[in-house]
């Protein structure tokens, strides 16, 4: 086996930001970013869906999304007919989320710090697993106590097109493709904008197959 397939050719390393796209105020891409940093965060994910597997939760309406989810952090995310939330413990074990890897929050912090947020210190980590058919609506991320904070979006695997939208659901939207090791930080003035994923297409990445892993890194508390 040809050892360069799995390598990330062109690798950006976390300090060199010179490739940021600015999509609106402060809303940040940064491309490959997180590349260097893919196998320890691919092993890291691993490790967490082991003791907290992916699962898909319910909306209020009783749907189930089509992106599977887990957690790590203080917080996770959790979402059924009761609505969506932050809950410290796994509601399908009862047990705390696992912890954040050391790898995670170091990434996060420097992506935001490039992006010019400083001091992001996350203390929840929403990991979306998408396999082809998977999307994500548009919407906001408004359930976090303090919106001061930014959201930093980590992307792994196959691509996907990334809408941002405004600050209604019915405002235009551009498209943004995703690739493997892009990070998207957005704060500040765009911190409520609405975004979402749309439809994952069928592609095969060499690390992760048929799959996209989003990580979405937030201050909950």
């Amino acid at each position: 086996m040809n050892a360069d397939l799995f390598a990330d050719a062109a690798a950006v390393g976390p300090a060199d930001a010179a490739a940021a796209r600015v999509l609106e105020p402060g809303a940040v891409l940064l491309p490959r970013y997180a590349c260097p940093e893919s196998a320890r965060l691919i092993a890291a994910i691993d490790a967490i869906a082991a003791v907290a597997p992916f699962r898909h939760f319910a909306t209020r309406s009783g749907a189930s999304m089509s992106a599977a989810m887990t957690n790590c952090g203080a917080w996770g995310w959790t979402s059924d007919r009761r609505g969506y939330r932050y809950d410290a413990c796994d509601p399908a074990s009862g047990r705390p989320w696992p912890a954040m890897p050391g790898v995670f929050r170091g990434l996060a912090g420097a992506a935001a710090a490039a992006a010019g947020f400083d001091a992001f210190d996350p203390d929840a980590c929403l990991i979306n697993r998408y396999r082809v058919g998977a999307r994500m609506g548009l919407h906001q991320d408004r359930d976090e106590c303090d919106h001061a904070h930014p959201i930093v979006s980590v992307s792994l695997g196959c691509p996907v097109l990334f809408q941002l939208g405004g600050f209604r659901r019915s405002a235009p939207t551009q498209r943004v493709l995703l690739e493997h090791g892009d990070v998207l930080v957005f704060g500040g003035p765009s911190r409520l904008r609405y975004h979402g994923v749309l439809t994952l297409k069928p592609a095969q990445h060499v690390k992760l197959g048929a799959q996209r892993i989003n990580l979405t890194f937030r201050r909950a508390r």
